[in-house]
């Protein structure tokens, strides 16, 4: 499937697996509000793969450099409001992906994911299916785990690799955070569970309330799909890794130490970017450190490769 055979959609069903429209419906509507609140117009894509439908909201010129974003588990791709704009407007064709099986507009209508290969298989059909051979990648939480596996994956296919607050690439996560997470996936899944969750991780402060109510409203409405997992690549498969790294951590994140993770990931990619921002937890990165990390992804993406 070309890029120009992509078609718009702004509606439909995620999967005939998920839970009755009436349901769906304040989450739906909540999506779609904080799109519409993009400073630059969107347009709704998808692709269709052999797992289901995947749903893109790309922005920025058509004949501009790919940058494929992958946001973190439940967040949906509108995590990225406070920064499409920004690369949409450094020249960048912005590519901002649900990913399938989570909460959002892509439709997991077909088979599992079936492990790792099946998650990077379906990532290489997303790409076939909007027509682009090479991209730059940027993944937050678990979007920047699926974006370093994929470049591990497919190197011929990423230009450059950006990853916030990466979860599983150099380090693991806090106890303490997996046992705050615990209740999002127990029985009774709940909108205010979600909330207090997030509100617990980031101190409340600077989260967008339009994106907490996705957030929570997705967790509440979306069964849980079977998360992709896998182990952290070993240090000689790190090693491998062809695409220039930016990495930036948000120094009050929960889920694991930041200097701690940026010194492994330093020494896991030597001639990588790594540094700690300052003023930001895990979850609030994209938001709460939006100029700086808007500025710095810009820059990283307008180096030459050496």
């Amino acid at each position: 499937m070309s890029a120009s055979s992509a078609r718009s959609a702004r509606t439909g069903r995620r999967s005939t697996r998920t839970s009755p429209p009436d349901r769906t419906a304040p989450f739906l509507a909540a999506y779609d509000a904080l799109l519409d609140r993009w400073p630059v117009p969107v347009e709704p894509l998808t692709v269709r793969t052999g797992h289901g439908t995947t749903r893109i909201n790309a922005c920025g010129p058509a004949d501009g450099r790919p940058l494929v974003l992958l946001h973190g588990g439940g967040a949906t791709s509108t995590l990225w409001s406070a920064n499409a704009g920004s690369w949409a407007a450094a020249g960048h064709r912005v590519l901002a992906v649900d990913l399938i099986g989570d909460p959002g507009r892509s439709v997991h209508d077909g088979p599992a994911l079936a492990g790792l290969p099946g998650l990077l298989g379906w990532l290489d059909a997303v790409l076939d299916g909007l027509g682009v051979p090479r991209a730059d990648l940027c993944g937050h939480s678990y979007g920047a785990w699926i974006a370093l596996q994929y470049a591990l994956h497919a190197p011929d296919r990423v230009d450059r690799l950006a990853l916030l607050d990466p979860t599983q690439c150099f380090a693991g996560f806090r106890p303490g955070y997996l046992l705050h997470a615990l209740p999002l996936f127990l029985p009774g899944r709940s909108a205010d569970r979600a909330r207090r969750f997030l509100d617990w991780e980031t101190g409340g402060a600077r989260l967008d309330p339009a994106w907490r109510e996705v957030y929570a409203l997705g967790h509440a409405d979306f069964p849980a799909s079977r998360v992709v997992t896998g182990p952290r690549p070993t240090p000689d498969r790190l090693h491998t890794l062809a695409a220039p790294t930016l990495t930036l951590l948000a120094e009050h994140s929960r889920v694991h130490d930041a200097h701690r993770v940026a010194e492994a990931a330093r020494r896991a990619l030597p001639g990588s970017t790594v540094d700690v921002l300052p003023d930001a937890s895990h979850h609030d990165l994209p938001m709460a450190a939006a100029p700086e990390v808007n500025r710095r992804l810009a820059a990283f993406l307008a180096t030459p490769p050496a």
